[in-house]
């Protein structure tokens, strides 16, 4: 698994729309990069119910959450629907099979899919936040928002070159 302090790598994948999303794509912003198991799952419904739910606080923060998993596009959108998520971005790591999953080192090969984690990516690509969960257990997303709290704290007390 990717460590705080590492430079995130690029991906671009599509989200549940069909559109593209690329990592680099969100000049200025964090990213928190949330991986779930699969859709259409009790746990994993509430983590991304959890993302669009604190949508106002990760934009207030200056930050952008995505949902990932190895479903397909037409199986996002449809879970997407499903659960009521219109303004999260749920991303389709299906092909190749869970190619972002893997350079985050986050995918369980055994079983195809990515293990549960949250990994936040600061404004100039490097990783802040690191946690992964039991499989059992949807993420608290108030962990989140705390480092992005304490992370934008630190930067303000950073004298400007």
């Amino acid at each position: 698994m990717v460590e705080v302090g590492e430079q995130a790598r690029d991906f671009s994948i599509p989200d549940h729309n069909g559109n593209t999303v690329r990592l680099s794509a969100f000049p200025g912003k964090r990213v928190l990069l949330s991986f779930h198991p699969l859709a259409w799952t009790r746990i994993c419904a509430g983590q991304m119910k959890a993302l669009e739910a604190n949508r106002e606080a990760f934009d207030g923060l200056g930050a952008v959450a995505l949902g990932i998993s190895v479903d397909s596009v037409p199986c996002k959108h449809a879970w997407a629907e499903n659960l009521g998520i219109h303004k999260t971005r749920l991303l389709a790591d299906f092909w190749p099979h869970g190619a972002v999953a893997q350079i985050y080192g986050v995918f369980d090969s055994q079983r195809g899919y990515s293990r549960r984690a949250n990994i936040v990516v600061d404004e100039v690509g490097r990783v802040i936040f690191v946690a992964e969960y039991p499989a059992t257990t949807v993420p608290d997303m108030q962990d989140v928002l705390d480092a992005l709290r304490a992370q934008e704290r630190h930067t303000e007390q950073v004298p400007k070159a």
